[in-house]
This record gives structure tokens, C-alpha cells and sequence, in this order.
């Protein structure tokens, strides 16, 4: 498998997880992975043949696709050999570009164009270009022209977001509508309108995403020790949350873990 990457440009950054990557497998294989929720929305431009995602019993084919935020497992298979460019949007990020409530794509797998106009020609224009540097130009000068002509973000959604993630899922939600402001209630109404779940979903998502990451790395070989890390109450409350969110247990994940940072179905 052939990865590249490119940083963001720097007005897309605050709006990018981490880098845009190029994925590459031309050697046949028919891999099925297991993509679990993040605190992010995932944007994948196909270069070859089409995805079967499979989500809540429902199997389908996508060309380039996307979606709002998860709380449950999807299964994705490319084809014999696949190329795509993938990149990983905030929750308002993706607000901003799709310019649509973000609660109408939770749980969800739609094809790109459908709430990204646009994209089928940038597609096209991805796959006559020959190399990854021209390809990450026309995604960024893509971006860039959206982000452009897109609404700004609630400042007190943001805030809360940013006070939220940065708490890896800790920060009260409460003292998050004290701080804006706000009830519960509007918070809870703004949260499903600008990111796609409700502030203690989200939490759980974000405390979910860190003992993911952490597993990856396997910084310690204690399943109560990255417990009490990620602020679960113990290992059971944490198996609990793989139950949901992975559709498998904590041990089990770890050990489908890939070389290329998949997860194997």
C-alpha cells in the first residue's frame, strides 16, 4: 500500500484533522476494514473502482462519499486495487462546506456530490491528473474556494467544541452552557444543528476516539490503566463503550489492528 501526504493550506487547517492523505493499493485485495467513530467527518474522493460500505444491516456502493458523525461501527471494502484521497473534516468544517444541519448525516453514508456540489468534477479532474502533488493542488484550491463562500460557525458552539474536545471528553456540559450563556436545552439544539450530536454523545465519542488512539500506540499494557486514562469509570465501563462504538472488545480491536493504521473486519 502507497500513502502520501500533504499538510493542509493554512486557511483549511483549523477545519483539517491532522494531514490529506493519498491512498494507494494496487496489488489485489479484497480487504474488508472496520472504520469506528471519531470525532470527525470523514471525506473520501475516489480514484478507482467503487467502496461497499456496509452500516446498520445495509449494504451499498459508493463512488466518492461521506457522512456526519457515527456512534457505530461501518464496514468498508474497496476493490481488487483502489486509490483515493481522504480527508478528515471538524464537525464544523463540515458544516461549513456541506452548508446543511449536521444531525441530518449522523449515522449516515451519502455519496459526496449529494451534499458537496461540486465534487464529481474535481473527481474527474483527480483522476486525469498523473501525480499526487497536482491532485493535493486541486483538493486544496477546492477547499479553499469553499471555505470562501461558507457561513462562519456559531462562536459559542465553536468554543464549546473546541473547550470539549480539548478536555478529551471531560469538560461538564453543564459549565459548557454556564460559560456561553445558554440552557442545556439550546445547547443541546445548536450542538445537533452545527456538529451532528448532542454535547455528552459527542463526549463519549471523543473519550472513545483517545482510548483508540491510544491502543494504536499501545502506551501501556494495562486495559485499566487506559481506562482510568481516558475517564471511564473502570475497564467494564470502557469494554462497555467498545461494545457500542467498535462492535468488538478492546482486546480484540488491538489485536485486528493493522500495519498501515486500519482495522481489519
Amino acid at each position: 500500500m502507497n500513502v502520501v501526504r500533504r499538510t493542509p493550506p493554512t486557511p483549511a487547517r483549523p477545519h483539517v484533522i491532522g494531514m490529506i492523505e493519498g491512498w494507494e493499493q494496487p496489488v489485489a485485495s479484497s480487504a474488508r476494514m472496520r472504520e469506528v467513530p471519531i470525532p470527525g467527518v470523514p471525506v473520501i474522493l475516489n480514484l478507482d473502482a467503487p467502496w461497499e460500505i456496509e452500516s446498520a444491516g445495509q449494504r451499498e456502493e459508493y463512488d466518492s462519499f461521506t457522512g456526519g458523525l457515527s456512534t457505530a461501527p461501518v464496514f468498508v471494502r474497496g476493490g481488487a486495487s483502489w486509490a483515493c484521497i481522504e480527508l478528515r473534516l471538524t464537525p464544523l468544517g463540515a458544516r461549513r462546506l456541506f452548508g446543511r444541519p449536521m444531525h441530518e448525516l449522523s449515522n449516515m453514508t451519502v455519496a459526496l456530490e449529494d451534499v458537496l456540489p461540486g465534487t464529481r468534477e474535481l473527481v474527474e479532474r483527480l483522476r486525469d491528473e498523473p501525480s499526487w502533488s497536482a491532485r493535493f493542488d486541486l483538493v486544496d484550491d477546492f477547499l479553499l474556494r469553499r471555505l470562501a463562500n461558507a457561513n462562519e460557525p456559531s462562536p459559542e458552539v465553536e468554543w464549546s467544541w473546541a473547550r470539549l474536545h480539548g478536555s478529551h471528553g471531560r469538560a461538564p456540559i453543564r459549565e459548557l452552557a454556564d460559560e456561553v450563556g445558554w440552557s442545556h436545552r439550546r445547547l443541546i439544539q445548536r450542538f445537533r444543528d452545527q456538529i451532528g450530536l448532542t454535547p455528552k454523545l459527542l463526549a463519549r465519542v471523543i473519550r472513545f476516539d483517545r482510548a483508540v488512539r491510544q491502543l494504536r500506540v499501545a502506551t501501556t499494557d494495562s486495559l485499566a490503566e487506559l481506562a482510568f486514562d481516558c475517564g471511564y469509570f473502570d475497564q467494564a465501563h470502557m469494554n462497555r463503550e467498545f461494545r457500542e462504538f467498535a462492535g468488538t472488545s478492546p482486546t480484540a480491536f488491538a489485536a485486528a489492528l493493522l500495519d498501515s493504521g486500519g482495522i481489519a473486519a
